[in-house]
């Protein structure tokens, strides 16, 4: 009688859970959004040098976009001890996104012309990415012994540094010449509300803090990204940004 290794059983078994598949498909968008616009850029003959703190948030980027999947598979396979062990090391790499991220701000922000299109919507899209990620990951990290709200936290988290790779796969795939922020928003909403209906339909009708916090930041930075980035008080905000690129 034959039999057949284990490994290869656990091969033919493998079903991608709900949080693998929500982890994919926003590193998808994000390593496709950004290959897609590298591609652009040399058809172009683009001849444009980044700056060193472009390439070094891309880096913590990759990394944690990276983790987020690694980890969410390890959790699929049951490798639990595995995940845990690069639990440090998730930390790191969200602490590193958060730096970077506002380092970026301030360097890409701090040399725009405000009087240019988009102006405002990248700005506020780029600090609400800082905000957004830092609150859920810090919240992440408190229930880290608490698995359905540390992952769905996770995942939420990630939502808001999604814009610049779904906004790049949407303006390259479509031509577009213009930042579609209805579209970014649409697609964040989507991933955002399916991460609530699975938690609901899993709890029998009952959502977790998770899906509450979570569900409370990205839906409330969209309802109130027009009424803010076409305020006053947003504009004197997007100029202090600008003036700690300027500080000596």
């Amino acid at each position: 009688m034959s039999s057949v290794p284990a490994g290869v059983v656990a091969r033919r078994s493998f079903q991608p859970s709900f949080h693998f598949l929500i982890a994919f498909v926003m590193a998808l968008y994000v390593f496709g959004g950004f290959t897609l616009a590298a591609v652009q850029r040399y058809l172009m003959d683009d001849p444009r040098v980044r700056p060193f703190t472009v390439h070094l948030h891309g880096v913590t980027f990759i990394t944690w976009m990276t983790l987020l999947v690694v980890q969410a598979w390890l959790v699929n396979v049951k490798n639990v001890a595995l995940h845990k062990s690069l639990g440090t090391f998730g930390i790191a790499a969200g602490t590193g996104v958060i730096f970077t991220g506002g380092l970026i701000t301030i360097v890409g922000m701090g040399h725009a012309n405000p009087a240019a299109p988009f102006f405002y919507d990248l700005m506020y899209l780029s600090l609400l990415a800082v905000g957004g990620f830092a609150v859920l990951f810090t919240l992440a990290m408190r229930h880290i012994r608490d698995p359905e709200n540390h992952r769905r936290l996770i995942l939420f988290a990630t939502i808001p540094l999604l814009p610049p790779g779904i906004n790049r796969t949407y303006q390259v795939l479509g031509q577009l010449d213009y930042l579609p922020v209805l579209a970014t928003y649409a697609t964040m909403a989507v991933i955002a509300a399916a991460i609530v209906v699975q938690d609901w339909r899993a709890h029998g009708g009952k959502l977790t803090f998770a899906s509450k916090i979570g569900a409370l930041v990205v839906f409330g930075q969209e309802l109130l990204h027009f009424p803010i980035t076409r305020s006053h008080a947003f504009a004197d905000v997007a100029s202090f940004v600008q003036s700690l690129a300027r500080y000596p």
